[in-house]
């Protein structure tokens, strides 16, 4: 079941302050890994998103979380459906890959749909390749055995025609928020790994990254949980 089943994340409860919102909550891994552990109910399929802005360590979360719970959950990324480069062009959107009308929305909130109906044997999802820059399709196997999805993005929690249905198909969603200076120095870190200037880092960073860094600020409220997480420290955090 999707959002509706309220009070599927245990720890939702105490992470609200009102009218405001989730309010951010530090924890380990150890913790978030408990609590995703948590979500995994006999006989039933759940879906967890982890969004937040760019650079700030979705991937790095989401990857994480997968290794700890092993066969228990497989990790699909909202990143698997970019546009090629290709399509971008043609619709003078290259310029700004990685922005919401970049993606194949519909594609997504369709697999998501597949695995919360759990009824194929096996679902396959595409994969976004950073160093080739474009999406891979068929490249993760989802056997319906499998009882926790973990789904991670910048726009899990976005508004409109097609986004705005993917809240409705999770049944929880953290949202990461490790503070500006942390995400900014990460995003410099992973444009330079994968082989930009330091210039083209930082007018990228500061520029259409910088752009949808606010876009997803805006959805922060819609989370179940705002957390930070102090472990994870890395390049290519995102």
């Amino acid at each position: 079941m999707g959002a509706s089943n309220t009070g599927s994340d245990p720890a939702s409860d105490g992470n609200r302050n009102g009218s405001d919102g989730p309010v951010p909550v530090p924890l380990t891994l150890t913790q978030l890994v408990d609590d995703a552990r948590a979500l995994i109910r006999s006989g039933h399929r759940t879906i967890l998103g982890i969004t937040g802005a760019p650079g700030a360590g979705k991937s790095t979360l989401a990857e994480a979380l997968a290794t700890e719970l092993g066969s228990d959950a497989a990790l699909v990324g909202m990143d698997g459906f970019h546009l090629s480069g290709t399509e971008l062009a043609r619709l003078g959107r290259l310029a700004r890959k990685g922005a919401c009308d970049t993606f194949d929305a519909a594609g997504y909130v369709n697999l998501l749909h597949r695995l919360q109906a759990r009824t194929d044997a096996v679902v396959y999802a595409p994969v976004f390749n950073r160093g080739l820059e474009e999406s891979i399709g068929s490249a993760v196997p989802v056997p319906a055995r499998i009882p926790l999805i973990i789904t991670e993005g910048n726009y899990l929690l976005a508004e409109g025609p097609e986004w705005g249905q993917v809240r409705g198909l999770l049944d929880a969603c953290w949202y990461i928020e490790p503070g500006e200076d942390v995400r900014e120095t990460r995003l410099v870190d992973r444009h330079l790994h994968f082989g930009r200037s330091l210039t083209e880092a930082l007018d990228r960073t500061h520029g259409s990254d910088g752009r949808n860094a606010e876009v997803v600020g805006a959805t922060r409220g819609r989370a179940t949980r705002i957390i930070r997480v102090a472990e994870l420290r890395t390049q290519e955090s995102r």
